[in-house]
Parts: C-alpha cells; sequence; structure tokens
C-alpha cells in the first residue's frame, strides 16, 4: 500500500512503521519494489489526514532521536517547503506563469510522452511508469528522473514538475515545485542536482538495474544544463493577511482537501450550524488528475466528511464542485449562514481561489474567516534561509513535538 485516503488507517501505517524508523538513516536511499525502507505517508500528510507532529511524535516516543533523527528530518521537509513558500508565493505565480507559456509550445505533447513512458530511455520509462501506474515514487527515482528531464534530456523543468504534480498522490505545490527548481539549480544558486550512473547503480534494485541497464549510459557524464540562472527569491510576504471568526455571526465550517482533520484543529472545539466537505473538480481537470487520483482523493474527502458528522453529531455532506463559490453560496443560505470558517490552504491551486471567492461570498453577504494551525504559523518565520538551518533553529528552540498528541 502507498498510502491509505483514510485517517485510522493513515495512524496505523505510522503504527506499523516505527520499528523501521530507526534503519531509515540506513535504507532510505535505495530504490526497491514496495518501498519498504520508506513510510510511504507522504499522501495522507500532504492532505493532512496526518500532520508532520502526529508522524514525528508517534516515532521519538520510541526511539532516542538520534537514531531516527534522519526520518524526523524528512518529515519536516514538506514543512519546511511549504512555509518558504508562504513567505515567497510569487515564486508559484511566476511556476505558472512559465508554464503556461512552456504548454503553449511542446511542453503538452512532453507530458504526454511522459504519461505513456515514452520518453527514449528505458530507466525514466520505467519510473514514468510506476509514477502513473501507483501515484508514486521514491523520493531518490524522483530525483534522478527531474535531473535526467532538465540535464540530460533538456526539457523544461516547468513541464516535468507538471507530469509530478499530475500524477503524484503527494503532489505538492511546494515541494515539488521546488525539489524541481533546486535540481535545476535554480532553487540554491550554485546548487544543481545531477544524476551518475554510479549513484544509480549503487541504490537501484539489482534486478531492476540488471533490466534497465541499457538506459545508464545516459547517466555518464552528466553536465549541468541552467539556460536562466536566477537570484535568490526574496521574501514577499513576511505576514499572512489578518482572519479571525465573528463570534456574533451564526457559522458554518467548510473542510477541503488542502486540509482534512479539521476536527483536530481549534475548530474542532467549536459549534457550528452546517458543515459541508468539497473537493475542487475544476482543479483537477485543470491540472489533468486521472482517474485514479481523483479517486483517492474522494475517498479521503468522504473519510474527512464521516469523521466530521462523528464528532460534531451532525451531516457533513461532501460535495464535488466545479463552481466552489456557487456551491459554498448555496448551502450557506440553506443553512442561514453568515460567516464561513475554514483553515488556511497553503500556497497552490486552491489558495488562488480565495481572493475571488471571498470577493464572490463578501457579495452574497458572507465573511469568510481563515483559520491558521499554530504550529504553521511558528514554523514559517524560520524559512527565511536554507533547511537545514530552518531544522537546527526548530532543535534550538525545542519546537520538535516533546510527547505524543492525542491521535
Amino acid at each position: 500500500m502507498i498510502s491509505s485516503p483514510e485517517r485510522d488507517a493513515s495512524l496505523q501505517q505510522i503504527a506499523d512503521f516505527i520499528p523501521l524508523a530507526a534503519r531509515y538513516g540506513w535504507d532510505r536511499n535505495n530504490v526497491r519494489p514496495g518501498h519498504a525502507a520508506v513510510s510511504r505517508l507522504s499522501p495522507a500528510i500532504r492532505h493532512r489526514l496526518v500532520t508532520e507532529d502526529e508522524v514525528a511524535a508517534a516515532v521519538m516516543a520510541k526511539h532516542v532521536f538520534p537514531h531516527v533523527e534522519k526520518f524526523v528530518q524528512e518529515v519536516y521537509w514538506r514543512r519546511y517547503w511549504k512555509s518558504w513558500l508562504s513567505l515567497r508565493p510569487q515564486v508559484w505565480t511566476d511556476f505558472l506563469s512559465s508554464l503556461e507559456a512552456t504548454q503553449r509550445g511542446d511542453g503538452d505533447s512532453v507530458v504526454a510522452r511522459g504519461t505513456r513512458a515514452d520518453l527514449g530511455n528505458s530507466v525514466i520509462n520505467h519510473f514514468a511508469r510506476e509514477l502513473v501506474e501507483t501515484g508514486y515514487l521514491h523520493n531518490h527515482a524522483r530525483m534522478w528522473f527531474a535531473a535526467w528531464w532538465i540535464h540530460q534530456a533538456r526539457l523544461p523543468w516547468e513541464s516535468g514538475a507538471a507530469f509530478f504534480f499530475q500524477h503524484l498522490l503527494d503532489g505538492d505545490p511546494a515541494a515539488n515545485t521546488l525539489s524541481w527548481r533546486w535540481v535545476a539549480g535554480l532553487q540554491t544558486p550554485g546548487k544543481t542536482y545531477l544524476a551518475r550512473r554510479a549513484n544509480l547503480e549503487k541504490y537501484l534494485d539489482p534486478k531492476l538495474r540488471q533490466s534497465l541497464a541499457d538506459g545508464l549510459t545516459d547517466f555518464e557524464d552528466p553536465v549541468p544544463y541552467l539556460p536562466h540562472p536566477a537570484p535568490p527569491a526574496p521574501v514577499t510576504q513576511p505576514a499572512l493577511p489578518l482572519s479571525s471568526i465573528k463570534p456574533s455571526l451564526p457559522t458554518g465550517l467548510w473542510i477541503h482537501e488542502e486540509d482534512l482533520s479539521a476536527e483536530t484543529t481549534s475548530l474542532g472545539k467549536l459549534n457550528f450550524q452546517a458543515i459541508i466537505v468539497t473537493g475542487q473538480s475544476a482543479i483537477w481537470s485543470k491540472f489533468g488528475f486521472p482517474t485514479a487520483k481523483q479517486d483517492w482523493l474522494k475517498s479521503a474527502l468522504n473519510d474527512a466528511s464521516q469523521r466530521a458528522s462523528s464528532h460534531w453529531k451532525m451531516e457533513s455532506p461532501l460535495e464535488i464542485t466545479t463552481d466552489l463559490a456557487s456551491t459554498l453560496i448555496s448551502w450557506a443560505h440553506r443553512h442561514d449562514i453568515l460567516q464561513i470558517a475554514t483553515l488556511r490552504p497553503d500556497v497552490g491551486p486552491l489558495n488562488d481561489l480565495f481572493p475571488s471567492l471571498a470577493s464572490a461570498l463578501d457579495a452574497a453577504g458572507i465573511h469568510m474567516a481563515q483559520v491558521d494551525r499554530p504550529r504553521d504559523l511558528e514554523l514559517r518565520p524560520l524559512a527565511t534561509g536554507g533547511f537545514f538551518r530552518f531544522w537546527e533553529t526548530m532543535k534550538k528552540r525545542g519546537l520538535l513535538p516533546d510527547h505524543l498528541p492525542q491521535i
């Protein structure tokens, strides 16, 4: 199993991985069928069926920290990427603009070739096939793939990032986009990732290596390809727009696919007149999500709906919508709601809709209050530099979870 679309099963997946966590530092780079050396929890973490803190605390409760530091560190890479992009949202906007320009060229045809596993290299075709069929790739394989795409094939990094975002169940606007930028040499000036034959031969499963041997020659003597070197991206959004719940207004709760465990947040202690769970099929269509990924998202949304119904003791219907504003306004009017509370989404396609969504709600006499998880606000300012500065600051300030959350 790659990752369950249900919270309870994800919690069990954490428990099942705990005995293996101490070996993660030694085994994590090996790319083997089934990927037993890694937790495969990234889709659940990406959509917050479980949080980084829950995963880290569960592992740290059973191991001496130095034995599992590498695993815990890797868990927080995802939160670092989100924090980094939240401080610099223009990087996401620039990516979308560049992608649109790329797609007017041959970007779409390149992505289609990736979907058909027809990219001209047996190693890369193998991973393209695995990605399309399972919605997952080992992180080391992702790095090899991106390095080949950019530096050997010299294809636009934006189209490669779009291909991954389209198929990965854990496809995250921050982690995916910024990782591709890093491989290209754009994220950290002067640092480029190159996939070398010796590295593949060391970490690729022997049977796979033998069957894909003819593709290894492409990884000999790679040369960086940096067509457009870029300066470091500046911080342009040091603080998030203020938003708060107005206690005097009749309020409904909106749960979306960016954060599927609302009951574990401060919202879990509040009462609501009504609850709705939505999936944004217009976004899924825009980015070309395949049926398997859409089905996984629908299952995860349905799980959130069932948990919300149980927690708040009221019906929490799931609506898959192409017109989010109309869906929310209609729901609010049916329940005499004048305020919608929701968890703030990170930078990405849903967050892009919020300015126009807030305007539409205001015009309908409905206030939208975006609620932040305190931990997100606590870690966000630490992402002004590189990850290891972020990580060392977390440790120095005692910001790693020191107890097992009530999960």
